[in-house]
């Protein structure tokens, strides 16, 4: 499996949202209903890859699309 298609299960996991509905435009802001979501997602990512990511690139992060380059910028750092 892709990292991609697995970022995109977590997002699904967390937000409810089919994974199947979620494409790289897929807006965050649409999909995270409150801090809470950005929060327990965050935490579930940082869980997956073993990684710490920092509050101001996630809040830069506007689509599934950058948030998947993100979390894959982390992981091969």
């Amino acid at each position: 499996m892709e990292e991609s298609d697995r970022i995109r299960e977590i997002v699904a996991e967390v937000t409810g949202v089919a994974v199947d509905e979620l494409s790289d435009d897929t807006s965050l802001e649409q999909l995270l209903c409150d801090s809470l979501d950005l929060l327990e997602l965050t935490v579930a990512l940082e869980e997956e890859y073993d990684i710490a990511i920092k509050d101001e690139s996630l809040q830069k992060c506007d689509n599934i699309g950058n948030l998947i380059s993100l979390v894959i910028h982390y992981i091969e750092s």
